[in-house]
């Protein structure tokens, strides 16, 4: 039976605008100018006018999808995350200089999975999963979107990398729920959207930049990018995450997920770079901008992700926007609680 995902607070005028039309109420009068587009209000209302096109929320009537008026409260969202996208990072064409620094791990690499790998605990661990929850619980969905946006060896190659990321055929192998089969063995709750709350701007943002290249045709160049991002960078860091949670003890569900990864996105980041990228661009060159904005748009988020967790674990506060331990999760895998540390995932 599937559950309907909460519906958070809002954390601004904007988000209090969506959800009061989600809820069936009328548009209010809002704007977004002077709102900071990677802030937490405007964030978490685009994730809440995407999140209608992937799963129910509670108390919110199927037919809210096609809103008018939501549709009419999202279109400048949009647009003020674009503009900041693109003033923050590079322009240009060259979308080989844009992949080639992802194909090469750094000597000194410092992100958070590295840090997970070399002095995790599991409190830790369990904020990283919560972060990537957000993403991971629909893990290719906002990808899909772009499958009839492509023609030719394009297509045929994403569905085959599609194929693999949603179980090749067994629903027990689709990756969102070997991601929750992972978070349930940490002991936190796998309930489809249930930590949203928890998750801070830079976390949405990492997810709306998603829905908003693949909910847009003219943007089906970045969502490719976006997407090739994804597959190139995967192996590395999932054989880092599968290490630490073998060093913390973790049952045999939980590495799986990592380890599902190192192999399958090592050939998809092939298949991604010459018959996605490579049949795409032959066949529309035009979109070689878009391609290589998509590129540099994701990593930039992740990068901004990634330096908002570590200053938090740095000063040793929560990375999340309440400690983990306010909530009270699910917990199936685990006799501890979410917030507490520890050396074994039993």
């Amino acid at each position: 039976m599937t559950v309907a995902a909460p519906l958070p607070e809002e954390r601004g005028p904007l988000s209090a605008a969506v959800r009061q039309v989600l809820l069936g109420g009328t548009a209010p009068a809002v704007t977004v100018a002077g709102a900071d587009p990677l802030g937490e209000d405007l964030q978490l209302a685009l994730y809440l006018s995407y999140e209608p096109h992937y799963r129910d929320l509670e108390g919110v009537a199927g037919e809210r999808e096609w809103d008018a008026g939501l549709l009419g409260l999202r279109r400048p969202m949009e647009e003020a995350f674009l503009g900041a996208l693109r003033e923050a990072v590079p322009g240009g064409d060259d979308v080989a200089a844009a992949l080639d620094p992802l194909l090469v791990e750094p000597v000194d690499g410092h992100g958070v999975s590295h840090r997970l790998l070399e002095d995790g605990t599991w409190e830790l661990m369990r904020e990283y999963l919560v972060h990537r929850s957000l993403y991971q619980l629909k893990e290719s969905d906002p990808q899909a979107w772009l499958i009839p946006r492509l023609e030719g060896q394009a297509k045929a190659s994403l569905v085959a990398v599609a194929y693999d990321e949603f179980g090749a055929g067994r629903g027990e192998r689709v990756h969102a729920r070997l991601f929750a089969d992972l978070m349930e063995g940490a002991g936190l709750d796998a309930s489809y959207g249930r930590y949203l709350d928890l998750a801070p701007a830079t976390t949405l943002a990492t997810v709306n930049v998603m829905s908003l290249f693949g909910l847009h045709r003219s943007l089906r160049g970045a969502a490719a990018g976006n997407f090739a991002v994804l597959e190139i960078t995967s192996p590395p860091g999932a054989r880092r995450m599968a290490k630490a949670l073998e060093r913390l003890g973790a049952e045999e569900r939980c590495v799986r997920f990592f380890t599902e990864h190192i192999e399958a996105d090592a050939v998809h980041e092939q298949v991604m770079r010459r018959d996605v990228l490579g049949d795409l661009l032959s066949r529309e060159p035009e979109l070689a901008t878009d391609v290589a904005f998509g590129i540099r748009a994701t990593v930039w988020l992740d990068e901004l992700w990634e330096r908002r967790v570590l200053a938090a674990w740095d000063h040793g506060d929560t990375s999340l926007r309440r400690p983990l331990g306010a909530v009270t999760p699910k917990a199936s895998g685990t006799s501890g609680t979410s917030g507490t540390s520890g050396t074994s995932a039993s």
